[in-house]
């Protein structure tokens, strides 16, 4: 279980560094650029999503990248995505949330979901049950 804590600090600073690279492509799109909300807030999540790929493989779960957990990573971050944009959504048009500010909030609501489906994806199942790494039999040899 200490390992699973260790991991979920370690996923929340990732988060955080996330959140901080998110919002600086994100600001930019809207503020400069001049882009609709959505649109910024897309662009931004599509480009973040490549970084936290690589901080979660390597820090917070601590293994190794492969293609495969590449191409499955994206379906952790539709239902974050899908949380964040249904947050983001609610928040600016009914809740009336400053639409530079409610993405940030909208964030903190899918962390949970996020971490539940990224360590599903990118932790073995070997590591993620505690039990060590399949090993072949070993054969006497006389």
């Amino acid at each position: 279980m200490p390992s699973q804590l260790g991991q979920v600090i370690r996923f929340g600073f990732v988060g955080g560094v996330n959140t901080c690279t998110f919002y600086a492509f994100y600001w930019p799109l809207l503020h400069l650029a001049k882009l609709p909300y959505f649109v910024a807030y897309t662009i931004a999540f599509l480009l973040s999503m490549v970084g936290s790929f690589f901080l979660n493989t390597y820090f917070t779960y601590r293994t190794k990248p492969s293609w495969k957990k590449f191409l499955l990573f994206p379906l952790t971050n539709v239902t974050n995505f899908v949380v964040q944009s249904a947050g983001l959504f609610a928040l600016v048009h009914w809740a009336g949330m400053n639409k530079t500010i409610a993405p940030l909030v909208a964030a903190v609501v899918a962390i949970p979901f996020t971490y539940l489906l990224s360590r599903r994806i990118l932790v073995p199942k070997h590591q993620d049950s505690g039990e060590s790494a399949p090993v072949a039999p070993k054969i006497p040899v006389k």
